[in-house]
């Protein structure tokens, strides 16, 4: 870690947990988090409003312990970056606004980054510096992406997509049915293995040969379990839960690795990066291991808490963005629900925006509030 490393803190609203990580170049030295988890699960998901509401009373307190566990003071800070989409609009709302407050009040640039290619860039953090290209595979509770990204900062590509539930929305609403709770990716990887995996034969959407080689759907795979698990109940037999969590993970990550390593084959690339919080999975992680090693391809995988939403993902994207001296943003900066991927950060204007302090003065405070 060398002193001239930018050192930049990121804010990460986009859904129901508040995170504010500080980086330092590629090397993490806070990721503070609050989770309003435990309240979401009352209700069996994410309430919008509820998240926003848990994010305004988490943030200050979030970036205060940040910046205590780094050692570093909000004057010392190179930049601050901020989830700018996608998400839900509310929830990313409350840290655009409070990353726009404290850039202005700060006098340091603003970088609005993507929330999918923070999840990619988080990576540096536990393996160095991403290859380039660098190819993809981002599973989550919103998103199943296969992305190309041959400039982390400026060019991302999507491959293919979830053209329905998302894998980790399937294993919300798989639990939701087994009366497991939620979130339901945790117990149902936890209960998978004391199950059996080929115990039954679940489909595997999308995987003809004359189906999109990269796209995903898990709808029709959800819908399969729930009548399995109906037809079972109806004849008043006991529902052999471990398999059936076995079976339908097995089916999920059998479709997720297969169309990775192939699209590292048909790309050329000699590596595949696994991210979002799905990547937590530990059958996916363990599956995604032996068909790489097969394949000659590397893998590489954050540890499971910075696979979830977090504010050092958004860091490390934001220091990126400064040692490559990318373009700030204008605080002007909006909330972007549905920022495609292919905008890895939202670029201001040349002369919007200066480093000087006087200078960010001048400019309105109506602006904060836009």
């Amino acid at each position: 870690m060398a002193a001239d490393e930018p050192l930049v803190l990121g804010i990460e609203t986009s859904c129901d947990e508040t995170g504010v990580g500080i980086v330092r170049g590629t090397t993490l030295l806070a990721d503070a988090v609050a989770s309003s988890v435990d309240t979401h699960a009352r209700f069996g998901g994410v309430v919008p409003e509820i998240a926003s509401r848990a994010h305004l009373e988490a943030m200050v307190p979030t970036i205060e312990r940040a910046l205590k566990e780094a050692g570093v003071s909000a004057r010392d800070l190179d930049g601050i970056a901020v989830t700018s989409g996608p998400g839900l609009a509310g929830a990313l709302l409350v840290g655009v606004s409070a990353a726009k407050a404290y850039a202005y009040a700060l006098g340091k640039p603003l970088y609005g980054v993507n929330h999918l290619a923070s999840h990619i860039c988080v990576d540096q953090l536990e393996h160095g510096p991403l290859p380039e290209p660098t190819m993809a595979l981002l599973v989550s509770g919103g998103h199943s992406s296969l992305l190309l990204a041959p400039d982390i900062t400026a060019d991302v590509r999507p491959l293919g997509a979830t053209i329905d539930d998302a894998a980790g929305e399937a294993f919300d609403k798989i639990a939701r049915v087994l009366d497991l709770g939620f979130p339901g990716g945790p117990v149902i990887d936890r209960l998978a293995r004391e199950g059996d995996p080929k115990a039954i034969a679940f489909p595997r959407g999308l995987t003809g040969p004359r189906d999109a080689p990269y796209d995903f759907s898990f709808s029709g795979l959800k819908t399969s379990v729930a009548r399995w698990i109906e037809a079972k109940r109806a004849a008043g037999e006991e529902v052999p839960v471990r398999d059936v969590a076995a079976s339908f993970q097995e089916a999920v990550v059998d479709v997720l690795t297969r169309k990775a390593v192939r699209a590292c084959k048909d790309e050329g690339v000699d590596h595949l990066m696994i991210g979002g919080g799905v990547a937590a999975n530990s059958r996916l992680r363990a599956l995604a291991q032996e068909r790489c090693e097969r394949a000659g391809i590397r893998l590489r995988v954050p540890r499971p808490k910075l696979c979830t939403d977090n504010g050092a993902m958004v860091a490390a994207l934001g220091a990126e963005m400064v040692a490559r001296n990318r373009l700030p943003s204008d605080l002007e900066l909006s909330a972007d629900s549905s920022l495609p991927v292919t905008e890895p950060h939202v670029p201001g204007t040349a002369h919007a925006y200066s480093h000087d302090h006087d200078h960010v003065h001048e400019i309105s405070k109506d602006n904060l509030y836009s």
